[in-house]
Order: structure tokens, then sequence, then C-alpha cells
């Protein structure tokens, strides 16, 4: 039977065990069956693919290529990812670079089909980059089925450090990936009517309150370990309040209206105190 990763609490004291135990009990689930299988398979087939349509073909390789960019709930849509890979990502009107999600452009730039040089696959470290990446969230995987938000909160960690470090880095990028915007989002304590208004509104309201806290209005604010686990702490400490509560708990039409009432830079004082207190 393989590993099942264990989070025996919520919230932030959940997420403070899930940080002392990452290391063992990830070496631990590295070692199922299936897993070491995956990543064994594809280390020795994948430096004899040349093209996106020999990759697309083969689905073991293709499975492992998508979940290691957390796009592995796309592996049905075959000729979609194919054409995101041929065309590559050096042209701005590429297919990758018209899809908002920015998993699909790192998927077509890592393996360089459609790019000057072609094929990647038999690149020196390519195998182990790409395998890495996929233990990674595959390990993010499993600790979803335990506590989704903590999934949300390691994606979060390793997506936007890898953002901020990166250039070109938008606020357009993080808006565009479903995980990370569902983190700002709760983070600030915004409705759920907000990706229902103008996407420059969206941007600039993101800006704001990154500003009001860190002093920053953009992702280079996260170069901050100390910034990301801020964020990571209030998102968790507002999911921790609203998974303890449901229709039926006395109380939450009050706790729902306290939630709605957040605005401006302000933030919902008992979602503050949690998460002071990291």
């Amino acid at each position: 039977m393989s590993f099942q990763p264990q989070i025996p609490l919520s919230g932030i004291a959940g997420w403070r065990f899930l940080q002392r135990t990452e290391a063992s009990q990830q070496a631990a689930f590295a070692k199922g069956p299936e897993l070491r299988r995956d990543v064994a398979y594809f280390e020795e087939k994948i430096g004899t693919i040349t093209s996106a349509a020999e990759l697309v073909a083969d689905f073991r390789l293709f499975k492992v290529a998508l979940g290691a960019f957390g796009l592995e709930g796309e592996i049905d849509k075959r000729a979609f990812l194919r054409k995101v890979l041929e065309e590559g990502t050096l042209d701005p009107a590429a297919f990758a670079n018209r899809l908002t999600n920015p998993a699909f452009g790192a998927l077509a730039e890592a393996f360089g089909f459609g790019n000057p040089g072609g094929a990647r696959t038999a690149d020196a470290g390519f195998a182990a980059k790409i395998t890495a990446a996929y233990k990674t969230r595959a390990f993010e995987g499993a600790v979803g089925e335990a506590n989704n938000s903590m999934r949300l909160a390691m994606n979060f960690r390793r997506e936007i450090a890898e953002l901020a470090a990166g250039e070109g880095a938008s606020w357009y990028k993080v808006l565009g990936s479903k995980p990370l915007r569902e983190v700002f989002e709760k983070a600030y304590g915004l409705p759920v009517q907000f990706g229902q208004i103008d996407i420059d509104r969206q941007r600039d309201t993101l800006r704001d309150k990154t500003s009001a806290l860190f002093g920053k209005d953009n992702l280079a604010a996260f170069q901050d370990p100390a910034a990301v686990e801020k964020i990571i702490n209030r998102f968790l400490a507002r999911a921790q309040v609203e998974e303890g509560i449901s229709a039926t708990t006395p109380g939450a039409g009050a706790l729902t209206l306290l939630q709605n009432m957040n605005s401006g830079g302000g933030s919902l004082g008992l979602f503050n105190l949690l998460a002071s207190r990291a």
C-alpha cells in the first residue's frame, strides 16, 4: 500500500505540523510502487521522444509530463495539448501564450517541440527535472486528499516563489492560475464575486492589497519567504473558519455577513487574530 500523508490538524497548526514533517513524509511517499514505476518509465523512454505527437501518443509518458505541471486533469484533451506543445512559446500569438493558465506555456517551453532547437527531451538532466516536479506535484495531490487547503498552501509556496524570481512576472499570471488566485482571494478576504469584475480591476485590487501589507505592489514582494508565509497564514486562518461552519451552524449567517463586509484595505479582526498567531 502506498504511503498516505498525515495531516492531523487543520489551519495554521496543521501547516506547522506539515512543515516539520514534510521531508520525511515526502520521502516515504516517493517509495510508493506506482510512483516509482511512473518515474522509471519516464526516465527510460523520454529521451527517445522527438515530437509532440509521440509524447501525446504515449499515455504513461504524457501522464508524467502533465503531472509535472499540474495539468493531469487535462490528459484527455490530446489534440488541444498537442497544439500547445507544437506551437511553442516564442511567438506571442502561439496557442500557449493565448491561454490564461500559465502552466500550458511552462509545459510547452520545457519540452521545446515548437521552439528553435526543437525537443529538449534528450538534454542532460531533462528527465530528472521533470520527474522531480512530478513527484512534488504527486505528493501535493496526496496531501490534498487529506486537506485541500494544505495542498493549495504548498502549491502557493512553490509557484509564487517561481513567479517572483522570474522575469516578466505579472499579476495576470496569478489571475490565470486557479490555485494561486484562490489563495490570494481568501487571504485578502475578497468576495466570491471578485472573479466577475474587470480583469484590470482584479489586478489593481491585488496590487493595492499587497502594497498595503508589504510596501510593494508587485510580485517581487514574494521574494521574501516571510511574505509568502504571511499570505499562507492568512489563507489558512480564513479557510479553517470557513471549514468549521455550515449553513446549519448557529451564527453561520452572521459570520457570512461579516465576511461580506470586509472592504478596502481592512481585514476582519477574527481572521487577523488567527493569522497573527502563526
